[in-house]
């Protein structure tokens, strides 16, 4: 009995004991989390619709004031007003929303400049639509360099706040401001005039698609007018720290003359002048004062004539399944017409295949140059229904020596073929063959 009692107090001895142990050791764990809570909090908490103005000052810089306006956009106020980048202001706006210190390092600081914020090296004060006002501070950098002393006016506390918050909030003038030449709505775009080349292209739009209407109308090649319209939205000014405006003006004013461009969207017409000086491109726009270096790619993307933006394709229905294709070649002629999956020729059903190279050659038709003549009596009939037979495209080839000029019906250009692509269309032709018999 003696021994029996001596095991029940063994147990009850292990079991306190792992008791105090796991104690002992919870606690330090929860304070621990806890001390991290509170060595890390918010500095600030911005909502960035409510923010009405920003400032930044520098030691070495004037201050850079920005101000939203009575429609919603910011503008760059001072030191000279200009308009500004919206995603720009935006960025900044987001690291402040919130912006998390790394820790705090006084709770109540007696002496800011051995921190560097008695004369902080930027200082960002916002205001915001109740007219309360925020001024954060930047100091020092700490010693291991991964961060820099904060504090916020009027709270006694000094934070560390990582480098790359610092450095996502020192912006200037050329930071902030609206790069872009030519601030135009591409959606809205309606016409655009390029001189280039000795020539000049005018192209306008209805709805999504784009027509050349001068220097006589013709049909546009629609993604070579979108990368141009795509270039001119993406040309922005390319500055530095180091920029010259004089330089530049006087690489402009000598430099050889590359484009004018003029874009007309709801807001009214604007204009690009774009000149080349050694391997360099200068721009002036009529939308801002001063010329400026930009981009290599805008100036390819003006430097072009006007074949370069016309549809080599004879045929616009692209990638839709025809309704009907009917081709007179000499002496030859083929009738298709599509019902549901099926090919059908004079009530023969066809094989797919062979109608689908032939779609494909007919679908592939493109001119390799634009002659101004040599269409002369025509030996190839084409004619393509789409769209429920809404859509009729009828191309007429004629052979004139070694050359294949082709026709759209009822519009003037002519459009040179290969004798490759005339060789295809026919082979394809001549292999449509009836479908295999059903396998029963």
């Amino acid at each position: 009995m003696k021994s029996r009692g001596l095991l029940v107090a063994a147990i009850v001895l292990a079991v306190l004991s792992g008791t105090l142990y796991w104690s002992n050791h919870r606690k330090p764990a929860e304070s621990s989390a806890s001390s991290a809570a509170e060595t890390s909090p918010k500095v600030l908490d911005l909502k960035p619709a409510d923010v009405t103005g920003i400032k930044i000052s520098k030691k070495s810089a004037e201050d850079l004031t920005l101000a939203k306006n009575d429609a919603g956009q910011w503008q760059i106020t001072s030191p000279k007003p200009l308009p500004a980048d919206q995603d720009a202001v935006s960025s900044l706006l987001s690291t402040l929303s919130p912006l998390n210190s790394d820790r705090v390092v006084e709770e109540k600081a007696t002496d800011l400049s051995q921190y560097g914020l008695a004369q902080p090296s930027i200082q960002l004060s916002i205001t915001e639509k109740n007219k309360k006002s925020e001024a954060l501070l930047f100091g020092d950098d700490t010693p291991a360099g991964h961060g820099v002393y904060a504090a916020l006016a009027g709270d006694p506390r000094v934070f560390i706040i990582a480098s790359y918050h610092k450095s996502s909030l020192d912006k200037g003038s050329n930071d902030l401001r609206d790069k872009r030449l030519l601030p135009f709505d591409s959606e809205k775009l309606s016409r655009i005039e390029l001189t280039a080349k000795k020539e000049t292209v005018d192209f306008g739009r209805s709805k999504d698609q784009w027509q050349i209407l001068k220097p006589k109308p013709l049909r546009a090649d629609q993604s070579a007018v979108e990368d141009l319209v795509r270039s001119l939205r993406d040309a922005k000014m390319e500055l530095t720290a180091s920029d010259d405006e004089k330089k530049s003006a006087s690489a402009f004013n000598s430099g050889t003359p590359v484009a004018t461009v003029k874009l007309t969207d709801v807001s009214g017409t604007q204009g690009l002048q774009i000149r080349k000086s050694k391997d360099d491109y200068y721009a002036k726009s009529t939308a801002m004062a001063g010329i400026y270096k930009v981009a290599n790619t805008v100036g390819a993307s003006t430097d072009k004539s006007l074949d370069d933006f016309r549809n080599k394709r004879l045929f616009d229905f692209g990638f839709v399944d025809p309704d009907k294709i009917e081709v007179h070649d000499g002496a030859k002629s083929y009738f298709l017409t599509h019902s549901g999956t099926d090919w059908w020729s004079n009530g023969t059903k066809m094989d797919e295949s062979t109608v689908s190279t032939l779609v494909g050659a007919i679908r592939d038709l493109s001119a390799s140059k634009f002659p101004n003549n040599g269409f002369t009596t025509p030996s190839l009939d084409l004619t393509v229904t789409t769209d429920s037979g809404k859509r009729i495209e009828r191309v007429l080839i004629a052979k004139n020596g070694d050359r294949y000029v082709a026709k759209r019906e009822n519009e003037p250009a002519l459009y040179e073929l290969s004798a490759a692509s005339l060789t295809d269309l026919q082979s394809s032709a001549a292999a449509l063959k009836p479908a295999p018999p059903a396998k029963k």
